[in-house]
């Protein structure tokens, strides 16, 4: 059987920790930041975790 692939959009975005939590970028950073608060757009910074309900359809297109 051949190997696994990992989902290479998703190795572009997601980041495993040493722990093993996978991690993310938040949404609505891109562009029109200047109507954004400055409060909103450094929470908007910040990475996250991934919602519990996603992790396993994440590990698998990370390959883990």
């Amino acid at each position: 059987m051949p190997k696994m692939k990992t989902d290479s959009g998703a190795k572009k975005r997601i980041k495993i920790t040493g722990t093993g939590k996978l991690r993310r970028r938040k949404a609505f950073r891109g562009h029109l930041m200047e109507k954004k608060s400055s409060v909103r757009a450094r929470r908007l910074g910040r990475e996250t975790d991934i919602a519990p309900g996603q992790e396993k359809n994440v590990k698998k297109l990370m390959g883990l």
